[in-house]
């Protein structure tokens, strides 16, 4: 896997791509690109669309949207993203709704992709709102090609996340059957568009997600087999040698099913097998390709492990998961506003936790909380604001677990509560909804339990 991509930075590296780029506007070639030769591609097609001149510019502003988007993608760059909707919103106008209603139609979808991305990465969720308007102002121009069924696929995935929270199953098996129909239609379009097939898998996998994280929620075992149907069918239908990045996202979603289940029936043997089918996925994704793809796989292997750690009482597992979290970190430290950040930052403390309470060993926190300490003094709040405040929520699990452990209050409960209102004051203040949220639950927690009595 990634040969080819490779081969390509050896080739190109040392000048980027060519002038007009080097997939000539094929979506479907962008993931042999690595992250250097992915934003040289969409500095080129920025470029070529910008051409007087240039034939189509409508046209080449989409494919220049769809390129930068990319680029967030596995970046988590908020500019990027920002500049894949503005390409997007600037090929929309130039095919005009009343001339070419198709171009329209998809040029508003890949802004509706560009919100839901947002959303995704940000934890935004009125991103998923103006995404669900102009997945439904698509819907309506189209007359036919890709427009349709995107725009399809879009308002199924946002129907999905806003019934999520609140749903039972048979609404989650309703959501899922909304997506059967435009997967096929973008079957049937593979004939005269070779990015349509790619897309088919995404749509696949999107459903797939949704019903991952609906069956996580509802502990429902059925909905988590779906889930792990429609992973299988995704990873059968791709080519690791010239799709692998679509390969890996979809056998990484195929591992994270697969742990749920295992962890669902209570079967150590099969959150284990998936534990070990992440690893394997790692070993062949390199960080340099995409480094948001790179740490959602370690925080994926991390609950893996975590759940490994749960099922088997392995104190073993947890250090494990530990170490995946920090590697995930080695790129979600430079994006602050990441909500993969804050659930990764969150599930390491509380690793580090359950490993001290599963050892009834105290110097397991000690050791932990004076790393914290040494990692608070020697950063200024005024610097990094959201990592001092992270350092802070970490702390406050700690001072928890030190509770529940001692059954004893020898002040650690008001230090915790101090950590956290420190915490949340600057999560306020940077506007990081995500991260506010996990402070918040965490402080709720503490001021409504009280620790087991010691024996």
């Amino acid at each position: 896997m990634f040969e080819f991509g490779r081969e390509l930075k050896r080739l190109f590296g040392a000048e980027g791509a060519p002038r007009d780029g080097l997939t000539g506007g094929d979506s479907s070639l962008l993931e042999l690109l690595d992250l250097e030769l992915l934003k040289a591609e969409a500095k080129a097609a920025d470029v070529a669309a910008g051409r007087i001149g240039a034939a189509d510019r409508a046209q080449r502003r989409l494919e220049a949207a769809i390129v930068w988007r990319e680029v967030a993608r596995r970046s988590g760059d908020a500019l990027a993203l920002r500049k894949a909707a503005a390409t997007a919103e600037a090929a929309a106008d130039l095919f005009d709704r009343n001339r070419r209603p198709d171009g329209w139609a998809r040029a508003r979808c890949e802004q509706a992709f560009c919100a839901m991305l947002g959303a995704e990465l940000f934890g935004d969720d009125g991103l998923n709102a103006a995404a669900d308007l102009a997945f439904r102002e698509a819907r309506a121009a189209a007359r036919g090609g890709l427009a349709l069924p995107l725009a399809d696929v879009g308002i199924a995935a946002l129907e999905g996340r806003s019934r999520m929270a609140t749903g039972d199953a048979q609404a989650a098996r309703v959501v899922a059957a909304r997506f059967t129909q435009p997967i096929q239609g973008l079957m049937v379009l593979t004939k005269r568009c070779r990015a349509a097939r790619l897309l088919a898998v995404e749509a696949r996998l999107v459903r797939a997600d949704l019903l991952m994280g609906w069956g996580a929620r509802l502990k429902d075992r059925d909905l988590l087999q779906q889930a792990l149907d429609d992973a299988d069918a995704a990873v059968d239908g791709l080519d690791a040698a010239y799709e692998p990045l679509t390969w890996a996202r979809a056998a990484a979603l195929r591992g994270q099913v697969l742990a749920l289940l295992g962890d669902a029936a209570g079967q150590i043997e099969t959150v284990a097998e998936a534990v070990n089918a992440l690893a394997d996925v790692l070993g062949e994704l390199n960080r340099e390709h995409s480094p948001m793809d790179w740490a959602r796989l370690q925080t994926a292997l991390a609950e893996s492990l975590q759940a490994l750690g749960e099922a088997g009482a392995s104190e073993r597992a947890y250090e494990q998961a530990v170490t995946c979290y920090d590697r995930a970190a080695m790129v979600l430290k430079e994006i602050p506003a990441l909500a993969l950040r804050a659930v990764a930052a969150s599930n390491r403390a509380l690793c580090l936790a359950r490993s001290a309470e599963l050892s009834g060993d105290l110097n397991v926190l000690d050791a932990a909380e004076t790393a914290f300490r040494i990692e608070l003094t020697a950063m200024s709040p005024g610097r990094d604001p959201t990592a001092w405040a992270l350092l802070q929520v970490n702390l406050a699990r700690l001072y928890e677990a030190r509770l529940d452990i001692t059954g004893r209050d020898r002040g650690e409960r008001a230090a915790a509560a101090h950590a956290l209102t420190a915490a949340l004051d600057v999560f306020a203040e940077q506007g990081l909804r995500s991260l506010t949220i996990i402070a918040a639950d965490a402080l709720d927690r503490l001021t409504h339990t009280s620790p087991r009595p010691a024996y």
